[in-house]
């Protein structure tokens, strides 16, 4: 894609998640996520009614009169979008590839937070750390962002999502809002999943495809793993086959659910032809 292309591209992205972001989820990002807490503001002498739990005892020993350490509510967010740019991203039956709706996804999640004067930050991965794009604000961070995304080269990779937990975990030391968007076709990640979610604030974005779901009937086909570049000649017009690969993507789908459920991790899933607005607003209903 030469630069014309991708500034097309940019805009036309721009342009269309803005306003969704603008008429949408501005109100609706903003009750949803409400700041990490509450931040230590002043130390000031204890007057009747005080909570005593909030008295700080150095300084109240230091000039012998109690005194209280006063917490206002933190309102900035630091919001992390843990993205899956793995290989499998590129596929596609539908309205769009997964990869074009996990755009989309991310433009409207850095929209809303920019709009909220939070901090944005990325964090792109397949079976390993791809690039790490630290928390700013601004427009121009955004669309940097969505640049990065669009242009970003898939290798022949595997998903590796236990990678970009842990890497979080690690490089963000102050609890973040996290947003992790992927295909999720792995599934030995629920370790990791736990141990972020104590951290930090944490949903699941999962993206799918319909024909992931079953195998057309269509004779003798040669397919290829998009992930791990493995060819194979199957028959689909077997009931069999196709019995047995639609039996293994219901096996994958509850098992994910399940890791969801067991680690209490808000989460939605996403097919490429469904409007993502009101799946969105269900995710951001969760939070309040």
């Amino acid at each position: 894609m030469n630069s014309a292309e991708l500034i097309k591209k940019i805009r036309k992205i721009e342009i269309r998640t803005r306003a969704l972001t603008q008429q949408v989820f501005s109100g609706q990002y903003h009750s949803a996520f409400k700041g990490r807490g509450m931040a230590f503001s002043e130390v000031r002498e204890y007057t009747y009614g005080d909570d005593v739990r909030s008295i700080d005892w150095n300084v109240t020993a230091r000039f012998n009169h109690p005194y209280i350490k006063v917490f206002e509510e933190e309102r900035e967010l630091t919001v992390m979008l843990l993205i899956d740019v793995s290989s499998s991203s590129l596929f596609g039956t539908r309205k769009m590839l997964k990869r074009d709706m996990i755009v989309e996804l991310a433009a409207v999640l850095s929209f809303s937070a920019i709009t909220n004067n939070d901090k944005v930050g990325v964090i792109f991965f397949d079976d390993k750390i791809q690039k790490f794009i630290p928390p700013k604000k601004g427009k121009t961070h955004i669309l940097r962002i969505i640049s990065e995304l669009i242009n970003i080269s898939p290798q022949q990779s595997q998903t590796n999502t236990a990678v970009a937990l842990q890497y979080l975990t690690n490089v963000i030391k102050k609890k973040c809002t996290a947003f992790l968007i992927s295909d999720f076709l792995d599934t030995d990640f629920e370790t990791a999943l736990r141990i972020t979610g104590k951290k930090h604030d944490l949903s699941a974005i999962r993206v799918c495809d319909r024909g992931e779901s079953f195998l057309p009937s269509m004779g003798l086909m040669q397919i290829q793993d998009i992930e791990t570049g493995q060819r194979r000649v199957v028959d689909t017009s077997s009931s069999r086959f196709q019995n047995d690969y639609g039996k293994w993507w219901q096996r994958h789908d509850h098992e994910l659910k399940e890791i969801f459920r067991r680690t209490g991790t808000d989460s939605v899933r996403l097919f490429t032809e469904q409007d993502y607005v009101p799946v969105l607003t269900e995710l951001f209903k969760k939070r309040r």
